[in-house]
């Protein structure tokens, strides 16, 4: 989280666009050193949430353009407010991905060097497992993979259960068929990505649906693309309802992820742009999830089971994203469980 002096020196910009780092030092009621500002407008450029214009003495300050998207929220206190009392961005924004996400990096240098050092971490873990230890692992992280999954969209079926079931075919007792057919599914798309790992390169509409195909077959759900509209429970956030617009937004978010180079920044995008478009009727954080991870199997990227996360908390960030278009609460989720993937399996 940013701290008094960094949450001052930002609304000070806000309020007085393009001045010099002399200006803020003056302008701020903190009492800290000329030096200490100019350290402080060095994080925040780092972190991309100002950006600069101009060189030496000529040298002026702005809000970035992706500050919005990445300052940190106290997703605690975001939540005291009701539904009905949030101040939100109820419509798409179309300039999300067009405009925004296409010229930034959402990760700062500091996320990106910590993620690299924990992917060399696996690829050094991996390199010491025979073929049938890496399997090993890779089906117990299927297995919490699908659990967790399903959990997160209500499933009630507990960790040790989904085992039973994905391992021996075993039903637990008192659960509804469509929680076994939900679960089984999972493992069908997560093992059809560890069969094709390039499937998803390059990601397009077509392959999204078919991922979404695997994920609610034998479910009372549509496939393809939806031609209605949809409503998400717990927010006044409104996806698009038109076919044509959906399509159209899926296609901007495909082309955004195959032109992005880093592996982590496509990855989490995949995670929360396909469930910001709501491209089907039912199932779409699900296909988000394993999308996201084909994308870091494809690349030989460690991939997460979000087995840790509480499902809550998905939630609450999944829907900061929506409503204010902030990444801040998701991206940490991202790092904690690429971490814990890591830490935790292979």
């Amino acid at each position: 989280m940013l701290d008094n002096r960094e949450i001052a020196i930002l609304n000070f910009l806000i309020a007085n666009e393009g001045v010099s780092s002399k200006e803020i030092h003056e302008g701020i009621a903190e009492s800290v050193s000329y030096a200490t500002i100019k350290r402080i407008l060095s994080k925040l450029t780092d972190e991309n949430l100002i950006s600069i214009k101009g060189k030496g003495k000529g040298t002026r300050y702005f809000i970035s353009s992706v500050y919005e998207l990445l300052q940190p929220i106290d997703i605690v206190k975001y939540y005291e407010k009701e539904i009905d009392e949030r101040e939100i961005k109820t419509d798409f924004n179309y300039s999300l991905i067009s405009d925004i996400l296409i010229k930034h990096n959402v990760f700062t240098l500091q996320e990106i060097d910590k993620l690299l050092k924990l992917q060399d971490k696996y690829t050094q873990n991996i390199s010491q497992l025979s073929e049938s230890e890496y399997k090993k692992e890779l089906e117990r992280l299927a297995i919490d993979l699908s659990w967790k999954s399903s959990q997160i969209e209500g499933n009630t079926y507990s960790l040790l259960e989904t085992e039973r079931l994905l391992k021996d075919k075993e039903t637990a007792s008192g659960k509804t068929k469509e929680e076994a057919i939900m679960l089984l599914n999972h493992k069908d798309a997560i093992d059809f990505i560890i069969d094709n790992p390039d499937y998803l390169s390059p990601i397009s509409i077509s392959k999204i649906e078919d991922i979404h195909a695997l994920l609610v077959k034998e479910l009372a759900i549509d496939r393809n693309l939806r031609k209605r509209r949809v409503g998400i429970s717990g927010t006044n956030y409104r996806p698009l309802d038109n076919e044509f617009q959906i399509s159209e937004a899926l296609s901007a978010m495909c082309s955004l992820l195959n032109a992005k180079k880093d592996v982590f920044e496509k990855a989490l995008l995949a995670l929360v742009l396909i469930s910001y478009i709501q491209p089907f009727m039912d199932g779409n954080k699900r296909t988000a999830r394993i999308v996201s991870n084909a994308i870091l199997m494809n690349n030989q990227y460690c991939p997460l089971s979000f087995r840790t996360v509480d499902s809550i908390d998905y939630k609450k960030a999944m829907l900061l994203f929506y409503e204010q278009n902030n990444i801040s609460a998701f991206k940490d989720i991202f790092i904690n469980q690429f971490e814990f993937a890591v830490k935790t399996y292979f």
